[in-house]
């Protein structure tokens, strides 16, 4: 008598180990851009490179309203035995105070505003999101000041004061006396959006049960 031509039942486990996934089943490749849980961390590096140039180029316009914006300070030229000099109109003006004013407060508008547009498109972002904020805010407040000083009056205030005469009030070039308000923006983006994530953002379902 011969034994039945039946496969152990390893045999028959192992073949069944090997079968292809079901059609429609996401491949294993597939987790490395996007898994259970939300965009991979190349997605999110992306997203996060967007973010930064994004507020960067929102510096512009930050200069541009800094530029219009900002109160004049005013200067005078003085000829005395053949050499200029130039002098402020008004000693104790607050014209220069009003100008980083100026600077600071628009600066953490749009420190907020960018934090809550990043948010609303965003809710779920991580550290990279985060990170970009930040950089992108430094970026851009410092283009925002460049800017604002090319657009401003010239830097060689005894040329200015030749043009415009003796004694004839001009305005002093723009520019930035507490180089700390170039922190505002990306200080205002992070408390922001730390704060709307804190409040609004979206939890893991572990966080919910506790």
């Amino acid at each position: 008598m011969t034994a039945p031509l039946t496969p152990p039942p390893h045999e028959n486990s192992t073949h069944h180990a090997w079968q292809a996934p079901p059609a429609g089943a996401p491949d294993a490749g597939a987790y490395g851009a996007y898994d259970k849980d939300g965009p991979g961390m190349r997605t999110e590096i992306r997203e996060a490179a967007v973010v930064t140039v994004a507020v960067t180029v929102a510096g512009v316009l930050l200069g541009l309203l800094w530029w219009w914006l900002a109160p004049h300070v005013p200067l005078v030229g003085e000829l005395s035995e053949g050499t200029w000099a130039v002098y402020l109109k008004d000693s104790e003006g607050e014209q220069a105070v009003g100008v980083d004013g100026t600077f600071t407060l628009l600066s953490l508008g749009f420190g907020a505003l960018s934090a809550v547009l990043v948010f609303l498109a965003r809710k779920g972002g991580g550290v990279p999101l985060v990170v970009a904020l930040g950089v992108g805010g430094v970026l851009g407040a410092v283009l925002a000041w460049r800017l604002g000083v090319w657009l401003g009056p010239t830097g060689d205030v005894i040329a200015h004061a030749k043009a415009v005469g003796r004694g004839v009030t001009f305005p002093a070039p723009l520019k930035l006396g507490a180089k700390g308000a170039l922190l505002a923006w990306p200080f205002a983006a992070l408390l922001v959006h730390l704060g709307l994530t804190a409040l609004f953002g979206t939890r893991d379902p572990e966080e919910l049960v506790g």
